[in-house]
């Protein structure tokens, strides 16, 4: 009885190893992109040897690459962030009468600021000069790891900083979902403040991202969520658990339009719900779109997104 008490204990032992250094190689691939690396084969492409490398090791994401299609006469700038990171932005000024202040704008996780361009034209048509920018380790952005908007919160800062070095009064934060979390986090660490903020499906924690994650994989919650986490902050020196934007709304006491589709696989309406009721803001809405997933609701619901986006920074 004792021996096979002892194999168990032997098996168990190295399932928890092994299931650790899985979740290891996966966690750091999570938080890093490659110039050059070609996009990744869907499940059923690959074959059983690449099918076993990428859930022992992980699969290695493509850095997105920027084309610029900004139809709207624009410059490129670089912003230094207190890391000493090199950010690339898109910058257009109206420069006329109907100027109405400056929205800065932060794409989501393995993004660019090429998939918010729509966005960035709706606001400017709005009468807004626009500032996008590319987080660190994304799009023309210089860095090597993400932490999906825990360290990036000095990314909104930098660009934070240039629009109020314009003499810019009137700032706006539009973020979607990591980019509308790190504007959560930015403005609790360095008491931004903005006149308005945009955020579209932040995540309420890093933990509960992870979950969403997983969702989309259909993998089983636990224990890979939990796992993933704790290897993801891990490597990159940071307590992933604490990061919970919806304690960050708490400091937001500005008006807030938050964001969310209804067919939302990675962010729920639960965490979506936390994050409302923390707002300090006494001047908050929360709008949900049906027929919206985890994705750009400007392009899914255009009329319903510019109407309410407008009316929102009219009021």
């Amino acid at each position: 009885m004792q021996k096979w008490l002892k194999r168990i204990g032997y098996t168990l032992l190295v399932i928890f190893i092994l299931l650790n250094v899985m979740m290891a190689f996966q966690a750091y691939n999570f938080t890093h992109f490659y110039a050059g690396v070609p996009k990744p084969k869907k499940p059923e492409e690959m074959s059983t040897k690449e099918k076993l490398s990428s859930i022992f090791f992980g699969v290695k994401y493509p850095k997105a690459i920027v084309v610029d299609s900004l139809h709207i006469p624009h410059e490129t700038i670089h912003l230094a962030t207190t890391d000493g990171i090199n950010l690339e932005a898109w910058y257009a000024t109206k420069n006329d009468s109907l100027h109405k202040g400056t929205v800065i704008l932060f794409h989501g996780h393995g993004s660019s600021k090429c998939a918010i361009i729509k966005e960035a034209e709706a606001f400017y048509s709005f009468g807004y000069d626009i500032l996008m920018v590319d987080f660190r380790n994304h799009g023309n952005s210089e860095g090597n790891t993400t932490t999906i908007g825990y360290v990036e919160s000095k990314d909104v800062k930098a660009a934070y900083n240039y629009v109020q070095s314009k003499g810019e009064k009137r700032i706006v934060l539009y973020g979607i979902s990591m980019g509308a979390a790190t504007i959560m986090k930015s403005i609790s660490d360095y008491n931004l403040k903005p006149v308005k903020v945009i955020l579209e499906m932040p995540f309420g924690s890093l933990y509960d991202a992870v979950k969403g994650r997983m969702r989309t994989f259909h993998l089983p919650e636990q224990p890979f969520s939990a796992l993933l986490t704790f290897w993801g902050g891990t490597e990159q020196r940071f307590w992933a658990f604490n990061f919970e934007p919806w304690e960050y709304a708490t400091k937001i006491n500005c008006p807030v339009l938050l964001q969310w589709g209804i067919n939302d696989p990675r962010v729920t309406e639960a965490e979506t719900n936390h994050i409302f009721k923390n707002l300090a803001s006494h001047q908050k809405e929360f709008i949900k779109y049906i027929q919206c997933g985890h994705e750009s609701l400007c392009k899914k619901e255009n009329v319903k997104w510019v109407k309410t986006v407008s009316d929102f920074l009219n009021q």
